[in-house]
């Protein structure tokens, strides 16, 4: 079997995505997500101009090697563009391993280790009141485990708080000028809030919801060490992202002031991000994503390393990936030992009609389905009816100013 032809498709069902289709000369082709949230066209360049031309004629079935080749080859290595761009190889190429030989891509990597991934999904809400009330609709559609977002008071915008009713949705088109939107950020009264909400929360449902809630790394070390200090009475699942990574020793502080467990990755795109954070055991889950962590191929490479420091994973799964990436994900979370809980956003009817899928939801569980490579599919007329639209991730400032990280 050999390559004979790639495409880009470029689209916006409700958010920008960029897929990419591998065909071979047998029939068969393989769907890549290479969606880089605010720079999708950075990583449609990189994939256009230097990588597809040297995949034509290749072997689908050689996924270590030309995983080498495009991350070892280039010389220049590692970085989001570079990474999201070799994932969306890597997993077409395992989508065509799986249908080449009619068997879902789990089976390829172990087959299943469990009957179906735990997910969790997303409840937020202007005051505590609407937080409360969006968790309780979430335990009854049957999630068994919900991250919690609330409006701060005080802080005009809060991160994971959707505006005007609509589902939240982090980036943003029409804003003014056309240029990323600023919000003010008060890290003081988010550290007296936080602990309020989830006292709230556990008083009302008890202790048996897993209860999740993100940072997003915008704490200090001692400031992430102070709040999960104070949340230990709520016994969350785990406290996302609490400060930026790119310190990796920063987190012996934090681990040292709290048995609150930590997640920490979505932004990583190698195992190398997380090689201090795993091997001294200063997080409990790793969230680095399929789409912009170089595929399923490093993803179970990275897997396998946390499992040696009993790091489980909890791969980053929002709307701004695909159900692309979304199905790769549950195929190797399916087959891990060590895996820990999948997020869950739920895409837009229109992203779902463009991109068919056979995973499913049932009682607090995900499962890829039993569809030969990853059981999605895209439908390229009518994504073509929907062309990519420039958008941006917000900028947060500190109310004196002070750009910080959003």
């Amino acid at each position: 079997m050999k390559i004979t032809a790639v495409k880009l498709i470029i689209c916006s069902p409700d958010r920008n995505f960029v897929t990419l289709r591998i065909d071979t000369d047998e029939g068969i082709y393989g769907l890549g997500d290479a969606t880089l949230n605010g720079r999708e066209l950075a990583v449609a360049s990189y994939l256009q101009d230097h990588i597809l031309p040297c995949i034509i004629g290749r072997d689908p079935f050689q996924t270590e090697d030309i995983w080498q080749y495009l991350y070892r080859g280039a010389y220049w290595r590692r970085g989001p563009v570079t990474m999201s761009a070799i994932a969306a190889v890597d997993v077409a190429l395992w989508d065509i391993k799986g249908k080449a030989l009619n068997t879902p891509v789990y089976n390829l990597l172990g087959g299943q280790s469990r009957q179906g991934c735990l997910v969790y999904t997303h409840a937020n809400g202007a005051d505590i009141a609407e937080a409360l009330d969006s968790v309780r609709k979430h335990i009854a559609e049957g999630y068994l485990a919900v991250r919690a977002q609330a409006g701060v008071p005080g802080v005009a915008s809060s991160y994971g708080v959707p505006k005007a009713g609509k589902p939240y949705e982090p980036a943003e088109r029409d804003t003014v000028g056309g240029l990323p939107s600023e919000s003010l950020w008060s890290t003081e009264r988010y550290l007296n809030f936080a602990p309020t909400l989830f006292e709230k929360l556990r008083i009302e449902l008890g202790p048996d919801v897993h209860l999740l809630h993100d940072v997003h790394h915008r704490l200090t070390p001692i400031e992430a060490a102070r709040l999960g200090k104070a949340l230990e009475p709520y016994h969350l699942f785990w406290l996302e992202d609490p400060c930026p990574a790119e310190l990796q020793e920063s987190f012996e502080l934090i681990r040292r002031h709290t048995t609150t467990p930590i997640a920490v990755g979505e932004v990583f795109n190698s195992i190398w991000d997380a090689h201090d954070l795993i091997r001294h055991q200063l997080i409990d889950y790793i969230r680095m994503t399929i789409v912009h962590g170089g595929g399923i191929t490093h993803a179970k490479k990275t897997a396998d390393f946390a499992a040696l420091y009993n790091v489980r994973t909890g791969y980053h799964g929002p709307t701004d990936v695909s159900p692309v990436t979304m199905a790769a994900a549950l195929h190797l979370g399916l087959a891990i030992h060590n895996f820990g809980i999948q997020e869950h956003m739920h895409h837009s009817k229109l992203t779902d009609e463009v991109f068919p899928h056979h995973y499913t939801f049932n009682a607090g569980y995900m499962h890829p389905g039993n569809a030969p490579g990853l059981g999605v599919d895209i439908d390229e007329a009518l994504a073509a009816k929907y062309p990519y639209q420039r958008a941006y991730l917000p900028i947060a400032r500190k109310l004196d100013g002070t750009l910080t990280d959003w």
